[in-house]
Formats: C-alpha cells, sequence, structure tokens
C-alpha cells in the first residue's frame, strides 16, 4: 500500500483559495514533488457550475444570493451546479492515478464507494442509483461526485451532507436532477446523526481502504 498525506481543515476554506490551492498541489504532484495528497474541507455557503452547468438550474438570482449571503462561481470539475457549505465535507484527492491507473468511471466508482461506506459505517442503508452519480439513501441524495483530471493526476472529488442547511438546495436543482431530493446524514438519522468529527475519521478510514493509500495526517501550514 502506498501512502498519502491527509490534511483536515478545521475552518471553512473560501472556495477560490481551495481552487488555487488545488491547482499548486497538482503542479507539485505531477512534478513529483510532494506524495499524493488529500484535502478534507468545508466551504462557506457556495453554487459552484461544474463543466456541464445549466444556467436555468439555478433557480435564484444573483441579488437573492447575495442577500442569502452565497456565491456563486464556474468550476472546472465535471458535472452540473451544486452547493457546498458548513456542514458537508467535501473530499479533494489529489492522486497521480498513472496511465496504468484508474480511469475516469473506476475513479467515479472510488469516490461513491468512501461516500456509501461512509453513511454506512453512520448506520445508513446507502447505495448506488442506476444512471446517476453519487450516494444515495431512501431519503434521497446525500453525497455528490465531481472530478477533474491534469496529465494523470485528479482534484476536485466528493462533498457528503452531514449536517449543513437543506434550505440551500432549494435554490438548485442539484447536478441536474429534477425532482430528485437532496438529503443529510442529520435528516436521515435525526439524534443518531454523528458529529462532523466522526465522520471526518470515517471518511479518513474509508480513503485508505477504498484508494488503497496509508494516510498520514499532515498540518495545513504544511502543505
Amino acid at each position: 500500500m502506498s501512502f498519502a498525506n491527509f490534511c483536515r481543515f478545521d475552518k471553512p476554506l473560501p472556495y477560490p483559495e481551495a481552487v488555487l490551492l488545488q491547482k499548486r498541489l497538482v503542479e507539485d504532484r505531477i512534478a513529483d514533488r510532494i506524495p499524493d495528497t488529500i484535502l478534507l474541507l468545508q466551504h462557506p455557503p457556495v453554487i459552484t457550475l461544474g463543466r456541464r452547468g445549466r444556467a436555468n438550474h439555478l433557480l435564484a438570482s444573483k441579488d437573492q444570493l447575495k442577500k442569502q449571503g452565497v456565491e456563486i462561481t464556474t468550476s472546472q470539475r465535471g458535472g452540473d451546479v451544486t452547493f457546498h457549505g458548513p456542514g458537508q465535507w467535501v473530499l479533494y484527492p489529489i492522486l497521480k492515478l498513472g496511465r496504468g491507473g484508474l480511469g475516469a468511471h473506476g475513479y467515479l466508482h472510488s469516490l461513491e464507494e468512501i461516500a456509501i461506506k461512509t453513511a454506512q459505517a453512520c448506520g445508513i442503508s446507502a447505495f448506488r442509483k442506476e444512471g446517476m452519480a453519487g450516494g444515495w439513501s431512501e431519503k434521497g441524495k446525500f453525497a455528490a461526485t465531481g472530478f477533474a483530471f491534469k496529465k494523470w493526476v485528479s482534484w476536485h472529488g466528493l462533498s457528503m451532507n452531514v449536517m449543513p442547511d437543506l434550505s440551500y438546495f432549494d435554490l438548485i436543482v442539484g447536478c441536474g436532477l429534477v425532482g430528485e431530493k437532496v438529503t443529510s446524514f442529520q435528516e436521515i438519522l435525526g439524534e443518531e446523526c454523528p458529529e462532523m468529527d466522526q465522520v471526518a475519521e470515517q471518511i479518513q478510514r474509508q480513503c485508505e481502504e477504498v484508494l488503497q493509500r496509508d494516510c498520514k495526517p499532515v498540518d495545513v501550514k504544511d502543505l
């Protein structure tokens, strides 16, 4: 098993800063200046439009979003429109997969597996839904995927709703899935919902198992 640096952020990181950080880490990983590096963090409220993002899937005006303190930005990840905010863990694996490594479909499967296994470990009956990416439960979608590759190095990744304010998702057609409900660990589990730190620990375990990397915790300042 190879190893990866695993960095968990204590405070929400603005989305533009996270993108710049990922870009730097991707270049460093391509040049082998750093090992595989996995970031786990939260964002302040932000709506992102992926490469397939469509304006009609945004259900609020820019003025409405501004009043609610929600930023809006485009993203180089795959996928449509999604929301990130406090109470949601976002996983950004910067992995050198190589020409013999996982392709896009295999990598998608791995991200979904991390989400599903994390949810199952927390007591949720989680599964895949045919023809639809992400992590699902009987109450709706709790995890979304959207990633990109540069010279066989991955960036962007996976978001998991633990205890966000779900009303933010009323502002969008999440991932372009008309009529599909978005849910969270808290909505599914109620008082049995684990704390954010507990879910983060489980995400790290699943990264080790699914991605076959021994995760070595590192501090943000050491990135």
